[in-house]
């Protein structure tokens, strides 16, 4: 179970040759994915060899190995985390029962939109992010972009396969849709708000890896927890390959600032359009693109009082960040906690029950973890001996999901006017200007080993590897 299959048409670990109705299903399927892929896949990229990671295994210990691969000839699989023979429902109401190998008839629907919902968030990004292949600002970061474009595409073979093996008809067509949706359609959209958004350059990509990537995170970590078992195996092994894409936008962003502070200590200021004539991205547009994406990414968990997210939990679907860990019974049935609301030109807290409450439970959790590494950035400034400071607005701040969707309040947390907010809003949120500026640092460097202006080198290579060695080769 733990290897991996590469001499079928289609390598897994799930012993697909054993149905082989499901493998031709998945069979017809394919080509379809190929031309999606080749349509609105990564620009430019159908020839290059790229020094691509690929699963081998779902052993941790071992799991992947490194070589340069043609982008065309990339091996996209089914991988799927060993079962454990007597693994039981730890949360909600079926607690200590026998973990499902099938999906049980009254779940069905609830169950299939998780699986599309969540499938359909990998080939959005890949095609937001279609295009920054062109403007990559090293041969290194141009990998990465690769590495998370073809994993993506792996995650969303992860969803198709649950749909073809345990929704029949449904998840067959529901599976043909995720390929007909595109990001930001007018007449056919991904399904949440943020995965139609563009990513038009690359400081969005890193916010957009950092903050996104991480809700992906949390989101996969509540689905690992679920009674169906085949959901909880699969998502835990994406899990695995989805730490590389947070690692991405963090390390991405920590170099963009140590690049900017580096100008500020040569140039001795922190003018903005000294520093834009420099050619690096200034502090506070930093900031305004990291309010922008936090806000946009927390809206992605959902309304903070909700009757799905209780039936979620209590009919052991998706369970809780680190359930596990928690010290409490795992069926929170007259529990309460503290979400927000506007009254009266102010925020309160309300109490609700903890079980309504479940997706402001997981956003507070992304929060904290967010906040750390935001934490973290701020150390590169401060090694650098300077006083600015980024940070994380309000949870309140631009939001457009739930009680407080469309109440105006400031990063600092304060209910304003509409009059206040247009006078702001240029201060809090990026501004066409901004987008302009750092489009105009967009230009390729791709030669082993050098950079963009904009951005500093990694501290190391991937894989062991020289920052200059070569990432990529075209042809």
């Amino acid at each position: 179970m733990s290897s991996i299959d590469y001499s079928q048409k289609i390598p897994n670990n799930v012993n697909l040759s054993d149905d082989r109705t499901l493998q031709r299903a998945l069979e017809q399927w394919q080509p379809n994915f190929i031309d999606w892929w080749g349509d609105v896949g990564p620009e430019g990229s159908v020839d290059s060899e790229v020094y691509l990671r690929t699963a081998v295994s779902v052993d941790p210990q071992g799991w992947a190995q490194f070589g340069h691969t043609k982008m065309k000839d990339y091996r996209w699989g089914i991988f799927m985390n060993p079962g454990e023979a007597d693994r039981t429902i730890h949360f909600g109401d079926h607690k200590g029962e026998k973990a499902w190998q099938d999906v049980p008839g009254e779940h069905r629907a609830n169950l299939r939109r998780i699986i599309v919902t969540q499938g359909d968030t990998e080939p959005a990004s890949v095609e937001q992010q279609r295009h920054l292949g062109l403007t990559a600002p090293s041969m290194y970061d141009l990998r990465n972009l690769y590495q998370i474009n073809v994993e993506e595409g792996r995650h969303l073979w992860a969803m198709v396969y649950l749909l073809h093996k345990h929704f029949g008809r449904d998840g067959r067509e529901e599976a043909e849709a995720l390929l007909e949706r595109r990001s930001g359609d007018a007449n056919n959209p991904r399904i949440l708000g943020a995965f139609n958004e563009a990513t038009p350059d690359w400081l969005a990509f890193f916010m957009f890896t950092y903050f996104t990537d991480r809700d992906g995170k949390f989101q996969l970590c509540a689905l690992a927890e679920s009674a169906f078992d085949p959901l909880a195996r699969t998502t835990k092994f994406m899990l695995t390959e989805e730490a590389h894409h947070m690692f991405v936008g963090e390390s991405g962003i920590s170099r963009v600032i140590s690049r900017t502070v580096a100008a500020m200590n040569e140039l001795q200021t922190d003018d903005v359009a000294k520093l834009r004539a420099a050619g690096v991205i200034d502090l506070p547009t930093l900031q305004r693109y990291l309010n922008f994406h936090y806000s946009v990414t927390i809206d992605l968990f959902g309304a903070d009082e909700s009757s799905n997210a209780a039936t979620f939990y209590s009919t052991g679907i998706k369970g809780r960040f680190e359930e596990g860990k928690r010290d409490d019974d795992h069926v929170l049935k007259g529990q309460s906690y503290k979400i927000l609301e506007a009254r009266d030109g102010q925020l309160i807290e309300k109490e609700v029950p903890l079980l309504n409450a479940l997706n402001e439970v997981l956003r507070d959790d992304f929060i904290k973890d967010s906040v750390a590494g935001v934490g973290r950035w701020n150390r590169v400034i401060e090694k650098a001996g300077l006083p600015q400071r980024l940070t994380v607005p309000h949870k309140a701040f631009h939001r457009n999901i739930g009680a407080l969707s469309g109440v105006k309040v400031s990063p600092d947390g304060r209910v304003v006017s509409a009059v206040e907010w247009q006078a702001n809003e240029s201060k809090w949120l990026p501004t066409a200007e901004d987008r302009a500026y750092v489009a105009s640092l967009m230009g390729r460097v791709v030669e082993p080993g050098k950079f963009a202006n904009w951005i500093a080198p990694p501290v190391m290579g991937i894989n062991r590897q020289p920052v200059d060695f070569e990432y990529v080769r075209f042809n």
